[in-house]
């Protein structure tokens, strides 16, 4: 087993074949002063798409997978008003029914205790260097997270997760092309000849100005914030 534990942040890679025990980790996060604990458990399911599951296997980098999964308790307690987090994921096989991993959050508030912990159980799936490999009846397959898929191809896209929004810089000519991502909207201001074109979105944020003829143009950002 590893484990990393501060005041307020309990996380456990589980190496033994032995369950999760969900007592032990709420727990761990109950408090005086919280009155609601949020939690989380993923288990095992019977089926997939027709195909009779008979276990999943875990396999991880351990010492990157736990300081991700600190990175994700430390952001969530900077983003919700929340007391404490334990998360706890097994490695190795895992049957049917039984609990890979489990997430359990402390606030004084529902509202907050809820939000955080969908939060880090979103990024565990996203972002933590966890593989797992499904075994069927009739064979088996390595796969990876829907979220660590959609994750991944958002980066390369040179996207982000909820509420950016994307601007184009072009160079026609020696033809460049460089994408932003800004945290609102953007428009397009396009001078052809003596044609002049300018797109608006409301609340926007970032714009690109082309000129074709000797062809330039400036991405500009008005946020202060600069994209991919």
């Amino acid at each position: 087993m590893a484990a990393t534990e501060d005041e307020k942040t309990l996380i456990e890679m589980l190496d033994d074949p032995s369950e999760i025990d969900p007592n032990k980790y709420m727990n761990y996060v109950r408090a005086p002063q919280s009155g609601a604990i949020s939690t989380f458990a993923g288990t095992t399911r019977d089926s997939f798409e027709g195909k009779v599951v008979v276990e999943l296997h875990y396999e991880a980098y351990v010492p990157m997978a736990i300081r991700r999964l600190r990175s994700i308790c430390s952001s969530a307690q900077s983003s919700w008003k929340i007391d404490s987090i334990a998360v706890a994921h097994r490695l190795g096989s895992v049957p049917v029914g039984e609990t890979s991993v489990f997430v359990a959050v402390s606030a004084v508030h529902r509202s907050d205790a809820m939000e955080a912990c969908r939060y880090v159980i979103d990024e565990i799936k996203a972002s933590v260097p966890i593989w797992k490999k499904e075994v069927y009846a009739n064979g088996e397959v390595w796969k990876e997270n829907a979220e660590f898929l959609e994750r991944r191809l958002g980066l390369e896209m040179g996207a982000h997760d909820k509420g950016g929004c994307c601007g184009a810089k072009v160079k026609v000519g020696s033809i460049n092309e460089e994408a932003h991502d800004k945290r609102g909207c953007c428009g397009a201001k396009v001078k052809v000849g003596s044609v002049n074109e300018a797109a608006h979105d409301k609340g926007g944020c970032c714009g690109a100005k082309v000129k074709v003829g000797s062809v330039n143009e400036e991405a500009h950002v008005r946020n202060n914030r600069e994209g991919l």
